[in-house]
């Protein structure tokens, strides 16, 4: 009954975000492609090796594009809802993998932790985003816990010396090489940092190397035979050391993660980063599990750093160790500057209604005035009101924590059921759906695009290829009998030939028969 009690709050959670994984729309940029590109692989019959409309994409190891792939070819399409699991389930064994490593502190702390982890920004968003990098994270995070089990833990060692680099080849499985570097340098640092030097070799020995080694060879093989040389060397090389040393995508200075963490933590960087910084500054990370976790973070970061390539997304694996880090600090209770780091995104919290009222008033954003949207954004800030209370009256820190958190989730379930009517402002589903019908109505297969973001992965929709076509060709006549679909505010470029044609509206873009 405890047991069922304690999790409550994450099944809340779950049952909050189903709305929002079951009605809302592929992102155009890296979801829909993801679906064209597992698309391509069920056509071409190819499991290791990847194309994006015949354009070699080695971007990506294949572990997630087969979770894709067999859920197309089990079901016949995809859905979002059984995708979105693919980043749900591992953040909630990321969840539990932590709650369990920090046992020695009281349910409360734990439970609040969970729920801080789940609602920061960036973790709250790749949770419901389909990408591979909470795959990554979960096995690193698992990793690393496999290797503090073998060092502190004596009668699990066997067990462990075998999942430990078997959850590190998952992780370089599902996203490259970052899922190795992580692990390596955070756990030599803390061996070396800790006087431990002359066990590296215990877990970094020949078990480890050697079954990172087979898995690798094995998958490198594939992508031979399926490949050739030229994919396996644009996977090696280019794809890794041209994105280190001097990358082609993505390009950062070093210090860009040292801006992007305060926003990517919201709404509990300050809280987070203040009490890492206070807790080292008073030499409070007094315990040896609090002194990874710190090492974890501190390696991660530097080593992120000097990778040329960077993206918000890459400071995914230190989210866990951040929160529980800072959850698990002895001082973690009420005093007024822990107190501020509350109020602050409580205040917040509580300006969201005017804040969406204005934004419901302005021409680009006049969608957000949907009354889902102002019902969500007063729970928002009703729960600011009463974390606020629950601060500063009942000096009860932790429960003001778990109340923003509380109603952040309730209004993300009240806001998802309005997902379907802003869909057609965010991707690319509706206005193929209406391409589709349209092309039916006029017996044309036909479908081209103007001016419109990444249209090449319509395809995942409209089971063929659209053509990218140019203004010359529409008004010189070099494209008949095909549906274009084009931005609203470029319909004005057309010859007024063209414009008598019926004019249909989807969103920002409208589709036209030419």
């Amino acid at each position: 009954m405890q047991l069922i009690k304690n999790k409550l709050p994450y099944i809340g959670i779950c049952l909050a975000l189903l709305p929002l994984m079951f009605f809302r729309d592929y992102t155009p940029d890296n979801e829909l492609r993801y679906l064209s590109i597992a698309d391509e692989a069920l056509r071409n019959g190819t499991f290791f090796t990847f194309t994006n409309h015949g354009i070699i994409y080695a971007d990506k190891p294949p572990l997630y594009f087969w979770f894709i792939m067999f859920a197309k070819y089990l079901l016949g399409k995809h859905y979002m809802l059984l995708l979105s699991m693919m980043s749900l389930i591992p953040a909630l064994i990321i969840v539990h993998t932590m709650d369990k490593w920090i046992k020695y502190t009281n349910e409360e702390i734990r439970l609040t932790g969970g729920l801080m982890l789940l609602s920061c920004g960036l973790f709250l968003g790749m949770t419901v985003i389909l990408r591979m990098d909470m795959l990554m994270c979960m096995f690193i995070t698992l990793a690393l816990r496999s290797f503090y089990e073998m060092l502190t833990v004596r009668s699990n060692s066997k067990k462990h010396s075998y999942l430990f680099p078997i959850y590190i080849f998952l992780a370089i499985f599902s996203k490259g090489p970052i899922g190795l570097l992580i692990p390596l340098f955070s756990i030599t640092t803390f061996l070396v940092f800790t006087k431990r030097w002359r066990s590296i070799s215990k877990y970094w020995g020949i078990k480890t190397w050697g079954i990172l080694l087979v898995g690798c060879t094995i998958w490198f093989i594939c992508v031979y035979v399926e490949g050739g040389a030229s994919y396996l060397n644009n996977l090696l090389f280019h794809q890794t050391v041209d994105r280190a040393v001097n990358s082609f995508h993505h390009k950062q200075p070093p210090y860009y993660y040292l801006i992007s963490v305060w926003y990517s933590m919201l709404p509990w960087s300050i809280l987070i980063i203040g009490s890492i910084i206070t807790a080292i500054y008073r030499k409070k990370i007094g315990l040896e599990l609090q002194r990874f976790f710190l090492t974890i973070i501190a390696t991660t970061l530097i080593i992120l750093s000097l990778i040329s390539s960077k993206i918000d997304v890459y400071l995914l694996p230190i989210f866990p160790f951040a929160v529980y880090l800072t959850i698990s600090l002895s001082e973690i209770k009420w005093n007024h500057w822990l107190a501020i780091s509350v109020a602050i995104p409580s205040y917040v919290f509580i300006l969201t209604t005017p804040t969406l009222f204005y934004l419901a008033h302005q021409t680009d954003t006049h969608y957000m005035g949907n009354l889902l949207f102002y019902i969500a954004a007063c729970v928002l800030s009703v729960s600011g009101v009463f974390s606020l209370y629950t601060l500063y009256y009942k000096k009860l820190f932790l429960k003001a924590i778990r109340e923003i958190v509380f109603g952040l989730f309730c209004a993300i379930f009240i806001g998802s059921w309005a997902m379907p009517k802003i869909n057609s402002k965010l991707g690319y589903g509706e206005l193929c759906r209406k391409a589709i019908e349209i092309g039916n109505e006029q017996h044309l297969s036909n479908y081209a695009v103007y001016d419109i973001s990444r249209p090449e992965n319509m395809d995942v929709y409209l089971q063929r290829n659209v053509h990218v076509t140019t203004l010359d060709d529409i008004n010189s006549k070099k494209i008949q009998n095909t549906i274009l679909m084009i931005p609203t505010k470029s319909i004005k470029l057309l010859n007024n030939e063209i414009i008598k044609n019926r004019i249909y509206t989807v969103g920002n873009y409208s589709i036209i028969k030419i």
